[in-house]
């Protein structure tokens, strides 16, 4: 046993899924497959478009190709063993491999946390200072952004990892949930995870509600600016530059709150699987919808790269 695992006699979890009626396994195959699928081609083809079109090498695109890698990778720690577990029956995960995927999910969910959180200050350094914007988020300051959003992401997660495995796991091993999520993990503890459970729902607290309270008042700031605005269409472009990023920010908190704010022993484990479908699975897929349908820019730049292709 390695040194991760000393603390427990359980070598391997047991992940119960999302259903064992086998006339469904099927069908949530398909359809994980295809949200999977546009995830992957909506995410990297959005990365992609940033790359090749000049036009989109400003901060707000910057922010938004970490946004879809972000996303790739954490829906990449969770969608593919979901899939093996319905299409071959694979539900057995391993201790490390169990203590990964919850340091994987953790991370990068953190990361967008926080990019979420830049992207804010970046749309209200655009729109109620347009004058200095240029001056204000230049390369480097974006830079020292992404690089906080990932060293923040890549901590927090290793105090959930440890918070989460130092517990002892001496009993059952049938984890209620279709990953190692950390308030499923949890359950399973034969020892006192009191705690272990004020640890995780005070960080997650913190986390959600640091990155919120910039987040709504840099709004706030935001929409006095524009209601100040005498000219429609100075208006019109503040609010399409605001809208696809609000939008993103309430799927992601609305769902993340309802998960982590409350202690496991609280949890519905089927309500609780019905929500992280849609976090670990659909709002990595939605995300690049988001920005892409109301947005002139990306539309434009899709364009000219389809041109150029034919």
């Amino acid at each position: 046993m390695t040194s991760l695992n000393n603390l427990t006699e359980v070598t391997h979890f047991l992940l119960l899924g999302l259903t064992d009626d086998p006339g469904l396994q099927l069908p949530l195959f398909i359809i994980f497959l295809l949200i999977y699928i546009i995830t992957l081609v909506g995410n990297l083809g959005m990365i992609l478009l940033i790359l090749l079109d000049s036009r989109l090498h400003i901060p707000m695109y910057f922010f938004l190709a970490n946004l879809s890698l972000v996303d790739v990778i954490y829906s990449s720690a969770v969608t593919p063993k979901v899939m093996a577990g319905l299409i071959i029956g694979d539900n057995l995960i391993s201790y490390n491999e169990c203590a990964a995927q919850m340091f994987f999910f953790a991370a990068f969910a953190t990361v967008e946390n926080y990019l979420l959180t830049s992207m804010a200050c970046d749309r209200y350094a655009a729109v109620c200072k347009p004058l200095y914007y240029a001056t204000t988020m230049t390369p480097s300051v974006c830079m020292c952004f992404i690089m906080g959003c990932y060293a923040l992401g890549f901590l927090n997660a290793s105090v959930y990892l440890g918070n989460t495995f130092s517990l002892s796991f001496c009993k059952s091993n049938v984890v209620h949930h279709f990953f190692c999520d950390m308030p499923a993990i949890m359950a399973l503890s034969c020892s006192d995870r009191h705690v272990n459970e004020l640890v995780l729902i005070y960080q997650a607290s913190f986390i959600i509600f640091f990155a919120l309270i910039i987040i709504l008042i840099s709004y706030i700031i935001i929409f006095i600016t524009i209601l100040k605005m005498h000219s429609e269409a100075g208006v019109q472009k503040a609010l399409s530059t605001c809208a696809s990023h609000f939008t993103a920010v309430f799927i992601f908190y609305g769902t993340t709150i309802f998960m982590y704010l409350q202690p496991s022993s609280r949890h519905a484990m089927d309500t609780d699987k019905i929500v992280s479908v849609f976090y670990t699975m659909v709002i990595p897929m939605l995300n690049p919808l988001v920005y892409s349908l109301r947005n002139k820019e990306v539309k434009s730049a899709f364009m000219k790269v389809v041109l150029k292709e034919k």
